[in-house]
């Protein structure tokens, strides 16, 4: 993955916040429609599942002498369809499924792939997520190990979806 950075060949961006999350992959994506094909979205980010509205967050820090804390959060609004129906409708689209109980893991994959329209799903338990994913995809279901015990997977899984982006792509100009 190192290599990839530095080779320019993949944008790592932080963010701090969902509306900051939100707003660059629209603006990634539109920017990347052009290319096709050739636009790679790997969606590894850790998004939380609820948010506090912008409307209801506090402009001060909260003060500690109050015994209760009543905190409203409101689902984050699922981007993915979004990204593959409208931003970039012909990119390849891979996100990302972590579960801590593995009998639901596979089955949750699977509909993200469905629902959300990827091109791949991986899957990964949390605590197995640095030794071994599982990569879905309408086909298959391919499992991707790290290449020795001080290594993560992160590289072998690169190199597996770059050559499944390269299919993609050979198979698009068709």
């Amino acid at each position: 993955m190192i290599r990839a950075v530095a080779g320019g060949h993949l944008l790592k961006l932080p963010f701090g916040t969902i509306f900051e999350y939100l707003q660059m992959l629209q603006i990634i994506a539109v920017s990347m429609r052009c290319i096709g094909p050739r636009a790679m979205f790997y969606l590894a980010a850790a998004v939380s599942d609820y948010y506090v509205l912008w409307k209801d967050m506090v402009e001060h820090k909260i003060q500690s002498g109050s015994h209760l804390l009543d905190v409203k959060l409101v689902q984050v609004p699922k981007m993915l369809s979004v990204l593959r129906e409208n931003w970039a409708p012909l990119a390849f689209c891979i996100s990302f499924k972590l579960e801590t109980d593995s009998s639901i893991l596979l089955n949750k994959g699977n509909a993200a792939l469905k629902k959300y329209k990827m091109h791949a799903v991986v899957a990964n338990e949390l605590s197995t997520r640095k030794e071994q994913v599982v990569v879905i995809t309408r086909t298959e279901k391919i499992t991707v190990l790290r290449e020795t015990s001080e290594s993560d997977v992160e590289n072998p899984l690169i190199k597996f979806l770059s050559e499944r982006h390269a299919t993609y792509i050979k198979d698009s100009s068709r």
